[in-house]
Parts: structure tokens; sequence; C-alpha cells
């Protein structure tokens, strides 16, 4: 059975790399690994800091333990560039370990997409800042980040 395609579709505009990058910062706020998987291709291959991983299965299980980890997680994704089937974002997301102690990571992503719209590669770098509470900057409830929240360079980031 094929899949039905995921628009927007390559080669991006501005309009429709701004909304391929809303749809996956939408999706990885959910912290449903099965519903953010579905975003990649069978044999989507990643790098996630030093982590190399391929497939959906192995999406699953990397997301499952990633959100296990990082608890209260929130994200923010902005578009950086795009060009035909590729796009580059940066991102930065908040979250806390179990002790209590909270994170801001930031990071780049480097997407490419294959003809359908599916993400067929993901390079992450990331990395952790240690914050204090109340240094946070993303307030908002768990899940989508509204609408009228400022974006990664309206906070400064």
């Amino acid at each position: 059975m094929t899949e039905e395609p995921r628009p927007p579709l390559p080669p991006f505009d501005a309009e429709t790399a701004v909304r391929k990058v809303r749809m996956a910062e939408d999706a990885w706020n959910t912290r449903n690994p099965e519903r953010v998987s579905l975003a990649y291709t069978a044999d989507s291959v990643w790098r996630n800091r030093a982590e190399f991983l391929s497939g959906r299965d192995a999406i699953v299980q990397f997301l499952t333990r990633k959100w296990h980890r990082e608890l209260d997680y929130r994200l923010i994704k902005e578009l950086w560039a795009f060009h035909g089937n590729r796009i580059a974002v940066r991102f930065a997301y908040e979250w806390r370990d179990d002790s209590g102690q909270w994170f801001r990571s930031y990071g780049n992503e480097n997407w490419a997409f294959d003809a359908h719209g599916f993400m067929q590669q993901r390079i992450a770098s990331i990395n952790d800042l240690p914050i204090r509470e109340n240094e946070r900057k993303y307030h908002w409830p768990l899940g989508r980040r509204p609408d009228d929240h400022p974006g990664l360079s309206e906070l400064g980031l």
C-alpha cells in the first residue's frame, strides 16, 4: 500500500517551507512518537547528536526514550533556509529532568524530503544549557504552541 503524500511537497517556497516547519514543531510538541514517525520515510536516516538511526521503528524507540527523559518538553522551530527539497531550521526547546533541573536545548537541523513530502534525512546538532526555572521562556500548556506565542527571534533566542 502506498502512503498518501504529506503536503506541502517539494520544491519548497518561503510559504510552504514555513508551513512544513510549523507542522513539524506541532507534531513534536505532541510528544507522541508514533505520530511524529509518520512524517518520515519508512527508511529515514537520522543523526541526532552522536546517535545514528534509520527507519520508523528506530525513530519511535528514540523518541520514546527522549520524552521519558525530557519532561515537560516544549519546542519552537524556525525556518533558517530552504532550497528544492531541503529545509534548514534552528530550534530551541525547554525541558526538565526527573530531578527538577531545567534545560534549554539549542540546535540546528538539516532536512531532506522525498517527492511525496516525507522526510528522508534528518541531521540534528544540539547543545543543552542548564537554566533556572525562573529563566524559562516557554509557559504555554503542554501541546501545540499557541499562535500568539512569540517565536525564537521574538524571544531573542
